[in-house]
């Protein structure tokens, strides 16, 4: 990376005049605030954008079926068409933002997206549904994959504890959305689930005018015999995209699958559905960064997917076995799993973090996060047929399979991390600095 960008990334708060550094607020000091800069104003866009995206998420469906008037079907297919048309887009707007830069890119991106959900609530028929809802998943596809280059160029000095830390709030945002999005959905009327979406449009606009605050951060030059769409091309970061994508399938276990077991399939109290909900986001939110620590090398990250992959199975086997205890015996055990799960959950969103980053050349950034964007984009698309099928109808044994084939791909994941850094081109080795 350039000095310009080194420097925009860790800039003092004393306006680069030298003399003593001015003292750190409590907050800062425990790492529970960025300091002032570049990096604070990158994780309070990301936090406003994700309050915006968990209303969406957890509404949508609703919003769509008792407000629009659509059936369940016309939903599903609707949104997987969308689902399918934001993964297109991820790799292309990537590279726009490499060559055009970040920055600008993603304010376009979080203004279309401001736009387009915001158009949903003037959809009353099945096709423009199916119009405004690609649109908007297009657009935070491409929100992603340009938001990529941002994080890399601002990340500072300790990028792993950054990253962590936007995945912190990243959790702490939805459940502020889960928050709101109940209450819309106790009242149950049509202002109720307007309000829901304006204020998911606002979320983005509002991300977008704290983007202005950010410093412009110019696109990496690219090496002369560089190839234009390099993603595409590198075969094991391609494979360590599928690999992250089945272990991406981890976190609709626990929002999914497991309070579907535990209404149908136990004896555990119902009210365990909501409490294994905040204690997994309470977990994420405590201890993301410290979990991080050590997860500074694709070796590392990959190693830590390994560790994931074994507390998966152990934490799918303490659900698994729960199917015809006593209440209070299932409850233990849930809950026991929830907290190995989110162990794993930890390591994986690191881990991850690592890989999309390290791997990927500094100039081709948004290209490769467009790309890796699609592992958790064909987890999402697939992952409730494919729980549902096993952890569901199959039952007990369905949950052993779940967590074989998590375990395998940890397993999987450091062999292929280390062919990865074995073909890493020169110019990434030497880090293009």
């Amino acid at each position: 990376m350039t000095a310009h960008l080194t420097d925009a990334g860790t800039r003092s708060d004393d306006g680069g005049t030298g003399g003593e550094p001015p003292r750190q607020s409590f907050w800062v000091a425990r790492g529970l605030v960025p300091e002032r800069g570049p990096r604070r104003t990158l994780a309070l866009a990301s936090f406003v954008r994700q309050i915006g995206n968990g209303l969406f998420m957890i509404s949508a469906a609703i919003f769509f079926t008792r407000s629009v008037g659509l059936s369940v079907t016309q939903v599903g297919v609707g949104m997987g068409v969308a689902a399918l048309a934001g993964l297109l887009a991820g790799i292309p707007i990537g590279h726009v933002a490499d060559r055009r830069g970040p920055r600008r890119t993603y304010l376009v991106t979080l203004s279309v997206e401001a736009l387009a959900m915001a158009a949903l609530v003037l959809v009353h028929s099945f096709w423009i549904f199916v119009l405004v809802i690609a649109l908007t998943q297009v657009a935070a596809s491409s929100s992603e994959a340009a938001r990529g280059p941002l994080i890399r160029g601002f990340a500072g000095p300790d990028p792993v504890r950054y990253r962590s830390y936007l995945r912190a709030i990243g959790n702490l945002a939805g459940g502020t959305s889960a928050i709101a999005a109940g209450v819309a959905v106790q009242m149950d009327t049509r202002a109720a689930y307007l309000a829901l979406v304006l204020g998911n449009a606002l979320s983005f606009a509002v991300s977008a005018a704290v983007v202005l605050r950010l410093p412009t951060l110019p696109p990496v030059q690219a090496p002369p015999d560089s190839d234009r769409w390099i993603a595409l091309k590198d075969a094991p970061f391609v494979l360590v995209t599928v690999l992250d994508g089945i272990m991406s399938i981890q976190g609709y276990v626990l929002v999914f699958a497991l309070p579907l077991w535990i209404v149908d399939h136990s004896h555990a109290p119902r009210w365990l559905v909501g409490a294994s909900a905040v204690l997994n986001t309470g977990l994420v939110v405590l201890l993301q960064v410290r979990a991080s620590r050590g997860i500074d090398t694709t070796s590392a990250a990959g190693r830590a997917m390994r560790r994931a992959g074994v507390v998966f199975l152990v934490g799918m086997v303490l659900i698994a076995v729960t199917a015809g205890m006593p209440g209070w015996l299932a409850a233990v055990l849930i809950v026991t799993g929830v907290v190995v799960h989110t162990f794993g959950e930890l390591w994986v969103s690191a881990a991850s973090f690592e890989l999309n980053f390290s791997l990927a050349p500094a100039h081709a950034q948004g290209q490769y996060s467009g790309l890796f964007g699609l592992g958790p984009g064909f987890a999402s698309a697939g992952a409730p047929s494919v729980l549902g099928l096993l952890c569901i109808t199959w039952g007990a044994p369905g949950w052993l399979v779940m967590g074989a084939v998590f375990l395998l791909a940890g397993l999987a994941m450091p062999l292929v991390v280390r062919w990865a850094e074995r073909t890493r081109p020169i110019y990434h080795v030497l880090g293009e600095a």
